[in-house]
């Protein structure tokens, strides 16, 4: 495997070679606070590389435009289309299924992106999807949920305070498409836990052939 940096127009970031030749990829990207050194994108992208995936993590716009702080309120269609645009780059590059996935915020971003453009992506890996504010159970951020019909893959840790797995799979009923929830025991908003990106990846790796299965059935 290696790691490379990748530029492409407005798309930023690294990209993941597998030992052989990827029929399928993927696209990850981060949070709110971060950028796509993130740890766990890192490990998470590893391990799909090490499956046979090509990987591409990537920097959203506005973290593009400056390496600390967070997202503006206003900017967060910059970001969506920055991942439509990664999506993009990697069907140049793997013939096969591309697949989009974030953290946190850039999950959020991605399913958004997914809600209004069913056809960018095969399907969706969700990590920590911040379903509302800290202590604000009622500002709920789940109003695409009902448009969305990409296949989503969900990981959310039980001491997450971005939302219960209660809450969580309360929302997961609004999705009409294929959707699977993994709770990680004791994990919090940073997934950070002992072999959680081989985990997070045997749980989309199963949830997509599944879904592939039952497509072409």
């Amino acid at each position: 495997m290696s790691v490379e940096p990748f530029e492409e127009g407005a798309v930023r970031g690294f990209l993941h070679r597998p030992e052989e030749p990827a029929e399928y990829a993927i696209v990850l990207t981060h949070g709110a606070g971060s950028n796509c050194q993130a740890p766990l994108l890192v490990a998470v992208a590893s391990e799909f590389a090490a499956a046979g995936l090509l990987v591409l993590r990537c920097d959203l716009p506005y973290r593009q435009a400056r390496p600390s702080g967070p997202p503006s309120p206003g900017g967060s269609a910059r970001d969506r289309e920055g991942l439509r645009e990664a999506v993009a780059a990697m069907r140049r590059i793997a013939p096969g299924r591309v697949y989009l996935g974030g953290h946190s915020y850039g999950g959020r971003q991605a399913s958004m992106l997914a809600a209004s453009d069913p056809g960018r992506t095969e399907a969706l890996l969700l990590l920590s999807y911040p379903l509302h504010p800290p202590r604000k159970p009622t500002e709920l951020r789940t109003a695409h949920f009902p448009k969305l019909q990409t296949p989503a893959a969900f990981v959310h840790g039980t001491r997450d305070p971005f939302g219960t797995i209660e809450e969580l799979r309360s929302a997961l009923a609004l999705i009409p498409a294929r959707s699977a929830l993994l709770d990680m025991e004791g994990a919090g908003h940073d997934l950070k836990k002992s072999g959680s990106a081989a985990r997070v990846v045997k749980h989309f790796l199963d949830f997509t052939f599944c879904y592939n299965s039952d497509s072409s059935s």
